[in-house]
C-alpha cells in the first residue's frame, strides 16, 4: 500500500499527491497520541478492573489464610466450649450435689458481655461478622470459664469442711470391740436394772473390765457440763460441731478437760462403774441437734458390711440395760 495520499483535482480531472504542512502533521501527531492514550487507559481499565494486580493477589492470598485461620479458630472455640460445657454440668449434678449446694443457674453462666460499641472497632472489614462472631464466643467463653473458676474455689471450700465435718462426725465405737462381743444394751426401750420397768434406753451399753480405754468417737471439743447427771457417774460430753454430740458415762478415770480439742481414735479415760451402774461398763450416747439418736447407725467407720449387720442385730436384741 503507498504511503502517500492522493486526491482528484475537479479541475483537470488529474490525481494530484496530497502533501500536508506541519501544522497538520501535528494535529495529526495529537490524534494519533490521544488515540492511542484512550485506547491505552481503555485496556488499563479492563484489566485491572478484570484481572488483579500482583500487589492485590498478594493481598487476597493473605486475606485467605487470615480466613481460614479463623475458622480453624472458631472451631477450636466450639470445642472448648463443649469441653466446658460438659465440666459445667459435672459441675452442677455431681460436685455441687455432693456437697448439697445449689447448681448455679444458667442464665448466670450464659450472660453477656456489656458494652454496645465494644466490638465497633473490628467492623468495616471484609471478615468483621465472622470476627465479631469469633470474639463474642471468646468473651462468653472467657465468662463461663471465669464463673467456673469461682464454683471449683467454692467446691474446694465445701469439701474441705465436708473433710472436716467427715472427721467430726461420731464414726467409731468408744471401745475396742473387734470381737463384736462387749455389747450389752442397744438403744431402744429396755428393762431398767435398778427400777425393772420398761423405759427409754438412750445410747448403747458396752460391757468392759475397768480401765480399758474409751476412745473419742470424732474431732470435737469437750464440753463443760452446765449441771449433775443423775446416775451417769463420771460423765463426759464432746461437741462435735454440726450438730453432734457424744455422751460418755460410768467411767473410771476422765484424762482431758473442759474446752480441751480431741482428735478421732484419741483415748479420753478409761471404763468404770461409777454412779447407777450394776457393772462395769460404758454407756454411749450420740445426740444430733440435743435429742439422742441410735449410736449403732454411726459405726461405719471400723466395721465392715458384714460386722455392721451383726452389730445392728446384736444391738436390737430385748434385753436389759445396765444402767
Amino acid at each position: 500500500m503507498s504511503k502517500h495520499k492522493y486526491k482528484i483535482n475537479p479541475h483537470s480531472l488529474e490525481y494530484e499527491r496530497v502533501s500536508l504542512d506541519t501544522r497538520a502533521l501535528v494535529k495529526r501527531g495529537i490524534s494519533y497520541l490521544l488515540g492511542a492514550s484512550v485506547f491505552a487507559a481503555l485496556v488499563l481499565f479492563i484489566a485491572y478492573s478484570i484481572f488483579s494486580s500482583p500487589k492485590e493477589l498478594m493481598l487476597e492470598r493473605e486475606n485467605q489464610q487470615y480466613a481460614l485461620q479463623i475458622e480453624l479458630m472458631n472451631k477450636r472455640v466450639d470445642m472448648l466450649t463443649k469441653i466446658v460445657e460438659d465440666i459445667e454440668d459435672r459441675d452442677d449434678n455431681i460436685y455441687r450435689t455432693i456437697f448439697e449446694a445449689e447448681p448455679i443457674p444458667s442464665e448466670v453462666r450464659k450472660a453477656g458481655v456489656g458494652g454496645s460499641d465494644r466490638y465497633e472497632s473490628l467492623k468495616g472489614y471484609e471478615n468483621s461478622n465472622t470476627i465479631i462472631a469469633t470474639a463474642q464466643k471468646i468473651d462468653a467463653l472467657s465468662r463461663e470459664l471465669v464463673i467456673q473458676s469461682k464454683s471449683f474455689d467454692d467446691v474446694y471450700k465445701m469439701a474441705k469442711n465436708k473433710a472436716k465435718m467427715l472427721a467430726s462426725i461420731p464414726a467409731i465405737q468408744p471401745i475396742s470391740n473387734k470381737d463384736l462381743k462387749r455389747i450389752a444394751s442397744g438403744f431402744g426401750y429396755r428393762i431398767h436394772p435398778i427400777y425393772k420397768t420398761l423405759r427409754m434406753h438412750e445410747g448403747i451399753d458396752f460391757t468392759a473390765p475397768i480401765g480399758t480405754p474409751i476412745y473419742a468417737t470424732g474431732d470435737g471439743v469437750v464440753e463443760r457440763l452446765k449441771g449433775r447427771m443423775s446416775g451417769y457417774g463420771k460423765v463426759l460430753m464432746i461437741n462435735h460441731g454440726y450438730g453432734y454430740e457424744s455422751l460418755y458415762a460410768h467411767m473410771s478415770k476422765i484424762i482431758v478437760k473442759p474446752g480441751e480439742k480431741v482428735k478421732r481414735g484419741q483415748v479420753i479415760g478409761y471404763v468404770g462403774n461409777t454412779g447407777r451402774s450394776t457393772g462395769p461398763h460404758l454407756h454411749y450416747e450420740i445426740r444430733k441437734e440435743g435429742r439422742p439418736v441410735n449410736p449403732v447407725h454411726f459405726f461405719f467407720q471400723d466395721l465392715t458390711p458384714a460386722e455392721y449387720e451383726k452389730v445392728i442385730e446384736i444391738s436390737s436384741r430385748p434385753n436389759q440395760s445396765m444402767s
